[in-house]
């Protein structure tokens, strides 16, 4: 059986950061620091609407499907061929699993007992440009599922299959390499490459910082002009707010 390729890890301090920063703000510090115009999966959408997810990504790969190759029986294809099994169990606690299922709206990639088995060992999300099944009993499990749609159809019941784990993909108009972070909360998914991880989680964790500062002025009645973004003297009203511990 062919060993699933596997990824360097990222220290969880910085995961931690990332998932409180949140989304925007690290689309936003992608574009201005390292030039990378759109880092969000578009088109997937948050179908445990509250749930943030932060971590590393297993990747998994469908083709379309070609008969000679994959004959469309869910539990006939030999151990080492049934690739959507052996991607859930590549994944390390805090990991998210992306799937390239070519946005297909008929094949349900993964279903109630596969994700059942995904949370049991700490996956933390699902990103699929593709659909999952079971649906009324996987939203019970309290992952986070960034999603084209759900289907009850099983995963190679139609024209797809799984072709590959750990590789790169393209997810939704992303070009994903395993051990990318993703960040996905309410405003989507954004994918974010592991060797800028570090950097972007202090520039976005002080830009996350000074607008907690603007926020609190704007609340107060502040001019917009002024405090967003800070002006030479809000900016040192900010850096005396610092000063005081607030």
């Amino acid at each position: 059986m062919t060993e699933i390729p596997q990824f360097n890890r990222i220290e969880g301090d910085t995961l931690d950061a990332l998932r409180e920063i949140g989304t925007a703000t690290i689309a936003g510090a992608l574009s201005k620091q390292a030039g990378i115009r759109n880092p969000h999966l578009v088109g997937l959408k948050p179908f445990n609407p509250g749930v943030v997810a932060c971590g590393q990504a297993v990747t998994l790969q469908f083709m379309p499907k070609r008969e000679d190759v994959h004959w469309g029986d869910e539990y006939a294809a030999a151990p080492e061929r049934e690739l959507h099994r052996r991607a859930i169990m590549a994944c390390q606690p805090g990991d998210i699993i992306v799937v390239d299922a070519r946005g297909s709206m008929s094949s349900g990639v993964f279903g109630e007992m596969m994700l059942t088995s995904f949370k049991a060992h700490g996956g933390k999300g699902v990103v699929i440009d593709g659909c999952i099944r079971d649906y009324p009993e996987v939203k019970q499990l309290d992952l986070g599922l960034w999603l084209r749609g759900v289907t009850p159809n099983f995963h190679t019941q139609t024209d797809i299959f799984p072709h590959a784990v750990n590789i790169p993909i393209a997810c939704a108009g992303c070009f994903i390499v395993p051990g990318d972070i993703i960040v996905a909360d309410d405003d989507g998914a954004v994918v974010l490459p592991y060797a800028l991880a570090e950097k972007i989680a202090a520039i976005a964790g002080e830009k996350t910082e000074w607008e907690v500062f603007s926020r609190m002025k704007l609340e107060e009645g502040g001019r917009l002009d002024k405090y967003y973004p800070l002006d030479d003297e809000a900016q040192k009203e900010y850096e005396a707010w610092l000063r005081e511990g607030s």
